[in-house]
């Protein structure tokens, strides 16, 4: 199958979004990766163009993503590229969905406290004998909701408050891909 797989660096624009439906756990969130270059004339790195990817997690890592990322933080996402296109109120819309497989923390611009996930046959009160005691895990927000507006073109004066597609569509299918439609809670 022919696919585009993308890895991207860049820090967390929105707080993620989480749900929880018949299909399993979803989690979506806007990524800015943004251009860096050396400006000779300065002696000093600028900002380029920023680009805004909407990363989209599911199962056990949009869980993981709920109880990991939070806004500003620095990540390495691998995954699927999807770009999508649409009508809203007579104007059109393109926007650039990442199906991630892998998400984690730069850890070129931090440091982080691994935590095995919790399986399903173990508890919590079993997880915390085998803990080690480097530190309790962050609890993540709960679910959200909301709608953001922004136009393609980028007159919008906060890109990365973009329209998120519809949780019912999740990331747009490629010619001969089929997915089993999300129900919403």
């Amino acid at each position: 199958m022919n696919e585009t797989t993308v890895c991207v660096v860049g820090n967390v624009a929105t707080r993620p979004v989480f749900r929880e439906t018949a299909a399993g756990a979803s989690a979506r969130f806007r990524l800015a990766v943004t251009q860096r270059y050396w400006d000779r004339e300065k002696s000093a790195w600028r900002d380029g163009h920023t680009n805004f990817f909407t990363v989209w997690a599911n199962r056990t890592l949009a869980t993981n993503v709920q109880a990991s990322v939070s806004v500003g933080e620095p990540l390495v996402v691998r995954g699927r590229l999807k770009i999508r296109s649409e009508q809203r109120d007579g104007q059109s819309w393109a926007g650039a969905d990442i199906e991630a497989s892998a998400i984690g923390h730069d850890l070129a611009r931090g440091t982080a406290a691994f935590r095995r996930a919790l399986r399903s046959e173990q508890t919590p009160d079993r997880m915390a004998d085998q803990d080690s005691g480097q530190g309790a895990a962050r609890q993540g927000p709960g679910p959200v909701s909301g709608h953001a507006a922004g136009h393609a073109s980028g007159l919008s004066p906060d890109p990365a408050a973009r329209p998120e597609p519809d949780w019912e569509t999740g990331p747009v299918e490629g010619p001969g891909e089929r997915r089993e439609p999300v129900l919403a809670s």
